[in-house]
């Protein structure tokens, strides 16, 4: 993936969309092919979204869901407790994660779709314990204030004339330090750590999605009319996903009622 990095970085230093020829035509064509390219990526990214969603509604309710997680009722709510399968089922997505960060920049633009629709479907599976820890009522509150700020967010960064390239390297620092502070609250519980990680996490996620919104629309310019441009809608499919997917569920950890 380091390539499509690079990739966008020199997009976003150069900052202008080139126009070609510098015609009307010429700028017409190009707004046309990035409104397309654009639709490809939210389109792969909305059907990943709701495949991982009908894919962990339909697990929960599934008798293989009882052999996999034991549901522990506690004064607190309840929980899921992993069994064997349970711990190769929260794992798999991690699994596929590694294919996309060792093996995507030698795979075809086929076996990346196939990867993509992998991880969907074994992140539905993984997140399916949600419906046993929150209340339905919060999971759809989460999911569609999710959904509505994503939008906002992404239309704002399609649209603003605002370069905010400089962002990410902050972002991606915020993202590990995330990840660090939920590992010392997961071995030493705390409540208002617990309560500072989401909000965190939410706003970091909400950042990213502006960011990686006009990233993805200035690397357009340097895969257009190449075989590059369908892998191109992989790798920015998967970016906002896993945008919206960690906004969501910081968001229902932040507001959801447990069940």
């Amino acid at each position: 993936m380091a390539d499509w990095n690079d990739t966008s970085r020199n997009a976003q230093r150069l900052g202008s969309v080139p126009r070609a020829g510098g015609d009307v035509a010429g700028r017409v064509s190009y707004d046309e092919g990035l409104r397309s390219h654009m639709l490809s990526i939210y389109n792969y990214m909305t059907s990943g979204v709701l495949l991982t969603g009908i894919v962990a509604l339909l697990f929960v309710n599934s008798p293989l869901f009882a052999a996999a997680f034991n549901v522990v009722q506690t004064p607190g709510g309840s929980f899921a407790q992993p069994t064997g399968l349970g711990w190769l089922i929260t794992l798999s997505p991690l699994a596929v994660m590694l294919f996309w960060w060792f093996g995507a920049s030698r795979a075809s633009t086929g076996a990346l779709q196939i990867a993509f629709w992998v991880f969907t479907v074994t992140f539905g599976l993984s997140l399916s314990t949600i419906f046993v820890t929150y209340t339905g009522a919060s999971v759809a509150t989460a999911f569609f204030a999710t959904a509505a700020a994503f939008a906002g967010l992404s239309l704002w960064g399609y649209t603003t004339k605002k370069d905010i390239s400089g962002w990410g390297s902050f972002l991606i620092m915020g993202v590990f330090g995330l990840i660090a502070a939920s590992l010392i609250n997961m071995f030493f519980p705390s409540g208002p750590m617990g309560l500072v990680i989401s909000v965190m996490g939410v706003l970091i996620f909400a950042g990213l999605t502006a960011y990686d919104t006009q990233r993805l629309k200035n690397e357009y310019q340097f895969v257009r009319g190449t075989e590059m441009a369908g892998r191109a809608v992989i790798f920015g499919a998967l970016s906002l996903y896993l945008d919206f997917i960690n906004m969501f569920l910081y968001l229902l950890r932040l507001l959801g009622n447990r069940e």
